[in-house]
């Protein structure tokens, strides 16, 4: 599970649409408290900061949308509290640059 902390107009198709998917099974264990991957690491980051992931999700849309993408799952925005920036990683942004170039794949990194 991961939400990167580059400009989604930088990711390849798979890590666009990866995100994505991400994105909204991560707000589901936050806004409904589920227990899968509540305790994952990248999970732990956004709590407390949903309006900053609902933000990265706008990002995603945006993006999304921009390649031609149809997008039918918007969040709840009702649901997006807490603070509006994410200043927690996992990984650095520059050490997700550089996973990003390892995988070969076609990121605009």
């Amino acid at each position: 599970m991961r939400i990167w902390d580059v400009s989604p107009r930088k990711l390849c198709r798979n890590h666009l649409l990866g995100e994505h998917r991400e994105l909204h099974a991560m707000w589901t264990v936050i806004t409904e408290n589920k227990k899968g991957y509540s305790l994952h690491p990248e999970t732990v980051r956004w709590k407390g900061k949903l309006r900053a992931l609902y933000f990265r999700h706008e990002k995603l849309v945006f993006e999304m949308t921009r390649r031609g993408y149809s997008h039918h799952s918007p969040l709840d925005k009702r649901k997006a509290n807490g603070l509006s920036i994410q200043n927690v990683f996992v990984d650095s942004p520059s050490r997700q640059i550089q996973i990003l170039k390892q995988k070969g794949c076609d990121c605009k990194i």
